[in-house]
């Protein structure tokens, strides 16, 4: 026979079962630092391979695109 108890004022959980099962609960921990402390996005949608995040002032938003690859800084990107 199972059973299962929940109090929830007591944060409790009681199983039990024949034979013995393991019963695994986790919570989700707190959250780390957000992307930048201004609270600026990172926009990652066009990314390509060897994208260079940058910053657009235009939109402040960090971009990887096309726009700036690890090829067009090497062949005379502007830095």
């Amino acid at each position: 026979m199972t059973s299962v108890n929940i109090t929830t004022t007591k944060n409790t959980v009681e199983v039990t079962e024949n034979p013995t099962t393991t019963v695994t609960i986790a919570t989700q921990g707190a959250q780390g630092e957000s992307f930048a402390v201004t609270g600026t996005s990172l926009n990652d949608s066009n990314k390509v391979n060897n994208s260079v995040v940058y910053f657009d002032s235009t939109s402040a938003t960090f971009k990887a695109d096309n726009t700036r690859t690890v090829e067009n800084l090497v062949d005379g990107g502007n830095f």
